[in-house]
């Protein structure tokens, strides 16, 4: 089962990220002012992950595809790594399906 991680970064603000049993990163977020916006970000991840409508696929500048995962209002809620094809690519979005209902909080801000 997956977990989400809590840190704080340099500049005061707090970030989440999943990750996969493994270890592995999936899905990154965007930097938080306070420590329960970003509990109200993962928690808006458990709730909109399943839902494959809520993936926006996208593809950098340099060809890498990565994705975004939207909240149902359209805000971007989480971010891909990039990927080198377009397969793995959906296979992190079932990793994110698999992984981000259940997972468990670890917090190290």
């Amino acid at each position: 089962m997956g977990k989400f991680v809590i840190t704080k970064d340099k500049s005061g603000q707090f970030r989440f990220s999943l990750k996969a049993s493994n270890g592995q990163e999936i899905l990154g977020s965007e930097a938080y002012k306070t420590k329960s916006a970003c509990e109200n970000g993962i928690a808006s991840v458990q709730k909109n992950s399943q839902n494959d409508a809520l993936y926006e696929r996208k593809t950098a500048r340099d060809g890498s595809p990565y994705f975004n995962l939207k909240a149902t209002n359209g805000q971007v809620i989480g971010t891909s790594e990039m990927y080198k094809t377009t397969a793995a690519m959906e296979n992190g979005i079932a990793s994110v399906k698999k992984n981000a209902a259940g997972a468990s909080v670890e917090d190290k801000s």
